[in-house]
């Protein structure tokens, strides 16, 4: 695989997989990306010219999308409008992108016999009970609640059908909640994080005992990166390191890192349809691929991402004061 397509790699986790391809391969990295708001040309400043191009336009776009499979080996498609309370207040774009796009993609890799891997999420398996031991597996039933995970139950849908029916030579994974550097901050950790270094209180939805097993972005892109190397077609791969955590303990591990007091923590109004608990059991991944996680130690890539914000502050700051007005508007 000399040259990858990287379909929304200018996004948070589409970019922590550009830099671990550049730092562990000697692959060139084609990224297209529509650079919507959740994207950022920066999120590849840093990367050499000469292994990295970056191509603006949609993978809804049939064009744009057959002229790139037909010069790459392989695809990894990240792309996807992914936040739960944007796709509250207008689903449209998730269905247009997640759906319609995966569509596009895949008819591509069929035209093109090109190898693709379909990036996912375990929030397509709906959620657990805060009691229930059991974790989500390759075999958990489709139970989507939100129309950003039905879409993206959708587009799983479509890909295993093109595998089926077409012979396309792809793979799935879904994978827990990721954390870490260049990640928006609409999102919930790092919303925390900046708050925290602007001395703002942190905001927890409802009692704060949802529980998300996080996973490193840079975890996450080995994993990516031993499937479409090694997984076996019309498979799909969980991904998680098991670090499951509820939002308040998340929450009081960054009041700590700050030398702030739990006291600070306020509470606001949880959101419409807010799973209770996710987590992953990952054996599959680990015992066929051998693929393990580096940050096994939650804090420890608790820390990491605390200190990228903290030196990278020209990079989220443009994007802070927006993301605060719109929040304050619905009183979170």
């Amino acid at each position: 695989m000399d040259r990858i397509l990287v379909t929304g790699g200018a996004g948070f986790i589409g970019s922590n997989f550009v830099h671990h391809v550049v730092r562990n391969t000697e692959a060139r990295v084609t990224v297209l990306d529509k650079l919507t708001y959740a994207a950022s040309e920066a999120s590849l400043a840093e990367l050499p010219s000469d292994r990295v191009e970056l191509v603006v336009g949609d993978i809804a776009d049939a064009e744009v999308v057959d002229r790139l499979f037909a010069d790459h080996d392989a695809v990894v498609h990240f792309a996807a409008e992914s936040h739960n309370d944007n796709s509250l207040h207008d689903p449209s774009p998730f269905v247009q992108t997640n759906i319609i796009g995966t569509f596009t993609l895949l008819e591509a890799a069929r035209k093109h016999d090109t190898r693709l891997h379909h990036v996912s999420t375990d929030e397509v398996y709906g959620d657990l009970e805060l009691d229930d031991p059991k974790r989500f597996t390759e075999d958990t039933p489709y139970n989507p609640s939100s129309p950003y995970s039905a879409s993206k139950a959708g587009s799983d849908h479509l890909v295993r059908a093109w595998v089926r029916s077409f012979g396309v030579r792809a793979t799935i994974s879904n994978c827990s909640n990721n954390y870490g550097p260049w990640q928006h901050v609409e999102k919930f950790i790092p919303r925390m994080i900046t708050n925290l270094i602007d001395g703002v209180p942190p905001k927890v939805y409802g009692d704060g005992l949802n529980v998300r097993d996080w996973i490193h972005a840079d975890d996450h892109s080995s994993a990516v990166l031993a499937i479409l190397r090694d997984g076996q077609y019309g498979e799909t791969y969980l991904i998680g390191a098991d670090g499951e955590r509820n939002n308040l303990q998340v929450v009081k591990a960054l009041l700590a890192a700050f030398g702030r007091s739990e006291d600070d923590i306020e509470f606001v109004t949880d959101r419409a349809g807010h799973d209770r608990r996710y987590a992953i059991e990952s054996g599959k991944l680990r015992s066929q691929l051998g693929w393990s996680p580096r940050f096994e130690d939650f804090e420890a890539g608790l820390a990491d991402t605390v200190e990228w914000y903290r030196s990278h502050e020209e990079w989220w700051r443009p994007a802070k004061q927006a993301t605060e007005a719109f929040y304050a508007s619905k009183g979170q």
